[in-house]
């Protein structure tokens, strides 16, 4: 069974996590995760710097697949919308550079790597660490998008085991 690497995305106007994986069905390993930081600048230059900062990371780290989370509903629209745009900046660098781009809910999320979609920031975290075997802290933002890289990894693995195909 080849090994095929995902990156995964949590976007945020502030920050936007990023999270790479290497899987290959049975075992997964962490790549590199980081909180993008962008600072509190004009909307427009931090959605700039979302495409720019993951097309570089496409480009460097050649991920197969992206997996992002969907926009939830808010109280907020204003945030809602900018969650939104900055969620399309991350969606355009994967188009752009030819990834293929799924996207999970929240839910989704935290049921394929907690075991229940009603799972709060910590669990997630402490699952992450647990799955992929890291140390120390972990990073709020970078633990999101670690686990919508586990949860495209463990959805795409099952989506094909069921279609009795092979993973790539």
């Amino acid at each position: 069974m080849s090994t095929r690497r995902i990156l995964g995305i949590d976007p945020g106007s502030r920050i936007t996590g990023i999270g790479l994986i290497d899987t290959d069905g049975q075992r997964t390993q962490h790549v590199y995760s980081e909180g993008l930081r962008l600072g509190g600048g004009p909307l427009p230059e931090r959605l700039g710097m979302i495409f720019n900062g993951i097309s570089d990371i496409i480009r460097q780290y050649r991920p197969d697949e992206m997996g992002i989370e969907n926009v939830f509903l808010s109280n907020n629209p204003s945030s809602a919308l900018k969650l939104g745009q900055a969620r399309g900046a991350a969606i355009c660098a994967g188009v752009v550079l030819q990834l293929p781009v799924h996207e999970y809910s929240a839910k989704e999320i935290k049921q394929a790597v907690v075991g229940k979609g009603a799972a709060d920031k910590t669990q997630v975290q402490h699952m992450v660490k647990i799955l992929l075997n890291l140390q120390g802290k972990l990073q709020a933002d970078s633990a999101d998008a670690l686990a919508v890289a586990l949860c495209h990894a463990h959805i795409s693995h099952l989506n094909n085991r069921i279609a009795g195909r092979t993973v790539k």
